[in-house]
């Protein structure tokens, strides 16, 4: 499957943004209505798994995942997943402490930072995309996009340690989108979204299971049925990416992914009870999206052919 034209893969990314806050609200309200955050996630990764399930009745998921069992990948490419994960549980739990504005500020400096590395390491199925001006001038664009965006908004306790925590997240979201736009190319979008959820899910369910969301009093779970759709957004999310990644690569991909977050936020405020329009969030948006557009500008011809999969060809760092 050819990946699409690059405006057309930044639409879809962002649409996959827009769902990516809608899933932040859900996640964040059920957790804090069952009383622990970490359930929250336990829920999101299960409901993506599920849907995974049902998509091995479609030919196309399992003619993906044969194709992906026949291509053999290095094994570090199944691992993608963990970032997914990362980010999850780090949100989870750090956000009560820094703030949604000061932890998203530097999700998105990690995020930058790590795309700019990935791209440049070749990782990401589009091949080697080198340091240039203008993928430089995107990436810095983004973050203080992302810092206007939040202009107003509350901050919490300015914990060094935590702000690295974040922006740690920000690269291990980079790091998932170039592995599983890796195992999509090698099998379909179908498989990557899979492989995604199968190794996310087991690291998800561990954490929750030490930090006691599964011990204590009976459980009291809400009856509105969309705090349950978080997997179906996840699959969406995670589907949006890998076909990002495979256009246009790891930093446009992040770069248009929050653009659609911003944007989602922006939709979210503006329904009944919410706090109206907020005009940085829409500046912070479309600048986000000129910082996906300026970062492409030359992408084209600096690129180099995408280094191919086998065992031989594996980065040096991880060939042990």
């Amino acid at each position: 499957m050819r990946p699409p034209p690059s405006g057309v893969a930044l639409a879809l990314v962002a649409l996959g943004g827009v769902a990516g806050a809608a899933q932040g609200v859900v996640n964040a309200e059920l957790g804090e209505r069952v009383g622990n955050a970490t359930l929250g996630a336990v829920v999101n990764n299960l409901g993506g798994v599920l849907l995974v399930l049902v998509g091995l009745a479609l030919p196309s998921m399992r003619a993906g995942l044969v194709a992906l069992r026949r291509a053999r990948p290095p094994w570090w490419s199944y691992l993608g997943g963990l970032g997914g994960a990362a980010i999850v549980l780090l949100g989870a739990y750090v956000v009560p402490v820094l703030g949604v504005a000061l932890f998203t500020i530097a999700q998105v400096a990690g995020g930058s930072v790590g795309g700019l590395a990935v791209d440049r390491a070749g990782l990401a199925p589009v091949g080697r995309l080198p340091l240039t001006g203008p993928r430089l001038a995107g990436a810095l664009l983004g973050v203080v996009a992302v810092a206007l965006a939040q202009a107003g908004q509350p901050l919490g306790d300015l914990a060094v340690g935590l702000v690295l925590l974040a922006v740690l997240g920000g690269v291990a979201v980079a790091l998932q989108s170039a592995l599983n736009g890796r195992i999509s190319a090698a099998g379909s979008p179908a498989a990557g979204v899979a492989v995604n959820f199968a190794t996310a899910t087991p690291v998800v369910l561990l954490v929750a299971a030490l930090a006691g969301a599964f011990s204590g009093p009976g459980t009291t779970w809400p009856d509105d049925w969309y705090l349950y759709v978080g997997g179906l957004l996840g699959v969406g999310i995670v589907a949006s990416l890998v076909i990002g990644v495979r256009a246009v690569g790891v930093l446009r991909t992040g770069l248009a992914l929050v653009a659609g977050q911003l944007g989602g936020g922006l939709l979210l405020d503006l329904l009944p009870g919410g706090p109206g329009l907020r005009w940085p969030v829409l500046a912070g948006a479309v600048l986000t999206l000129v910082a996906a557009v300026v970062a492409g500008r030359g992408a084209p011809g600096a690129r180099t052919a995408p280094a191919p999969v086998e065992p031989a060809e594996r980065p040096a760092a991880l060939r042990r």
